[in-house]
Order: C-alpha cells, then structure tokens, then sequence
C-alpha cells in the first residue's frame, strides 16, 4: 500500500515538475540565448535531481512521510524538469505568430 502511494507522489511531483519547467523556460527564456544551447534539458534536470535529493532527504525524516519519499522521487523530479526544459526550449524556438501575420 505505501508503495503505490510513494509511486504516487513521485509521480506528481515530476508531472508538477515538468509543466512547470515548460512553461517557464516557454516564456520567460524565449529571447535568450540560453534556449539553443542542445544540452539545456539533461544539465537542468541533473541540477533538479542534485537540488532535490537533500531536500527529500530532509523531508524524508518526518516519521508519516519517512518511507513514501527518496531517491526515487528526486529522480522522478529531475526527469520531469529536464524533459520540461528540453520541450519548452523547442516551443521557444519558434517565435509567436502575431495578429498581423
């Protein structure tokens, strides 16, 4: 039972994640140049991973939620992030279309 609700929230987390990370990188870094660099995705989601483990680490501690979180979540974190950043910069790439276009 707590498996399926660890699974659970590893999975909503890295959803969470994801959409997150889409949308802003989708908006917020269209007209940067950061957005052509290829690898962008795989280092922001190794970065959410690294970042993420201490905190689940710490969360971990708390007896109710001690055996639901762990490094399963902080990886499911980095790769909803990195697969995030890696679709919003393809959506940044193109330019929105205008009214007049």
């Amino acid at each position: 039972m707590f498996e399926l609700l660890a699974l659970g929230i590893a999975g909503a987390s890295g959803v969470y994640g994801h959409i997150k990370s889409r949308k802003f990188v989708g908006q917020r870094l269209r007209y940067t140049k950061l957005v052509e660099k290829p690898a962008l995705g795989l280092m922001a989601g190794v970065g959410a991973t690294v970042v993420a483990a201490p905190v689940v680490g710490v969360v971990g501690v708390v007896p109710l939620v001690g055996g639901l979180v762990g490094a399963g979540t902080a990886i499911a974190i980095g790769a909803g992030v990195g697969t995030g950043v890696a679709l919003g910069a393809k959506d940044a790439k193109e330019p929105p279309k205008l009214i007049d276009d």
